[in-house]
């Protein structure tokens, strides 16, 4: 279960053969990103267990496993950040619900991201993961 976003994500993904040009296309989507506002970037948003900087500041819409998820993220590193945009592709706009059953580590090595990332990186993307999934559980059960 994947949204459009993250669809055209792995169809790029496909048509790019590189590793490098798709690492390129990952920091490129990082930077389209709108940048999180410095009054969020608090030690209440940031994600522990991610060797660079992270923040992830839910945006919920409603309450209840029906709410609708979205956040906002930010990192101190352009590859982070991409990593960031390509987990909001994955999640953005699914309900609370749906975020939870989202089988992440299979969506994500659909683009072949654990063959090419650090193990701090990969380390980072599963803690962002964690992060995405515990605020999505929270949103559900404080119905």
């Amino acid at each position: 279960m994947a949204t459009d976003a993250f669809e055209e994500i792995a169809d790029t993904f496909e048509f790019l053969e590189d590793w490098e040009d798709r690492y390129r296309h990952v920091i490129e989507i990082g930077k389209a990103m709108p940048p999180l506002d410095p009054a969020f970037r608090v030690p209440a948003t940031k994600v522990e267990g991610c060797a660079s900087q992270v923040w992830i500041r839910p945006v919920i819409e409603g309450s209840g496993p029906q709410a609708r998820f979205d956040f906002q993220g930010e990192s101190d590193a352009m590859i982070v950040r991409g990593l960031i945009a390509v987990l909001h592709a994955l999640y953005s706009g699914l309900s609370v619900a749906e975020v939870r059953s989202v089988d992440a580590p299979a969506e994500l090595t659909r683009l072949g991201l654990n063959d090419h990332l650090s193990a701090q990186r990969s380390n980072g993307l599963r803690a962002m993961v964690e992060r995405i999934r515990s605020i999505a559980t929270q949103t559900a059960e404080a119905a």
